[in-house]
């Protein structure tokens, strides 16, 4: 090597400080895409207000879920909690149906009450406007619903528990006033108990003795 030659400086090769994060796995990618869904304990939110939540299943009743409770039992060994669930089941046709089910977990709840309102369905009268006959009140322990009928457009006057199985059972026009208690459980059996006494004006007419035209 000739000394007045100058040795080239050697090229700076970067630092990468950060090592590589390995690739996620494809399980947490898709847990980090899906929303946290109603009822899971991560999510925080148990429901334990009242809720109206609806879904049609196979057999073409729909479902709602009316409310959940959170019970909480005092024992020697500590507090044992469990969950209870309100489902009101109809098909919009006349036919309605609740049931109540309880267990350790929310979704296990309301399978049991989708199963006990299955075997409480129950068929309903109603006009061909879809409103009522005429005028009831059904009674349930300390609660008592009103239920009128309404002229065309008016809509389903009612709240809570009540509109659930209104709009189960498939009328369109109709008044409801709570006159007693407010209990969740206790409005859907008065409202029920009202819309099953009934009585269609043919019967009327029979125990008249009278031709229905003449009513």
């Amino acid at each position: 090597m000739l000394q007045n030659e100058k040795k080239a400086p050697l090229a700076a090769t970067p630092i990468n400080t950060k090592t590589p994060s390995a690739p996620k796995p494809a399980d947490a990618k898709e847990k980090e895409a899906t929303p946290k869904k109603w009822g899971d304990r991560k999510g925080g939110n148990f429901g334990f207000k009242r809720q109206t939540r609806s879904r049609v299943n196979q057999m073409g009743f729909e479902e709602k879920v009316v409310g959940i409770k959170r019970i909480s039992k005092t024992t020697k060994g500590g507090r044992h909690m469990r969950f209870s669930a309100l489902v009101v089941i109809g098909d919009k046709n006349g036919k309605v149906g609740y049931g109540v089910g309880k267990s350790t977990e929310v979704p296990n709840a309301i399978k049991k009450a989708i199963k006990n309102a299955r075997k409480n369905i129950v068929e309903i009268i109603m006009n061909k406007r879809f409103t009522l006959y005429h005028e009831i009140l059904g009674r349930h322990g300390a609660s008592s619903v009103l239920l009128k009928p309404a002229p065309e457009g008016t809509g389903i006057i009612a709240g809570g528990a009540i509109r659930a199985v209104i709009e189960l059972v498939g009328f369109k026009d109709i008044y409801t006033k709570n006159k007693g208690s407010n209990t969740a459980l206790n409005m859907v059996q008065a409202t029920i108990d009202g819309l099953i006494n009934q009585r269609h004006p043919s019967l009327i007419a029979k125990l008249r003795d009278k031709d229905i035209k003449e009513l």
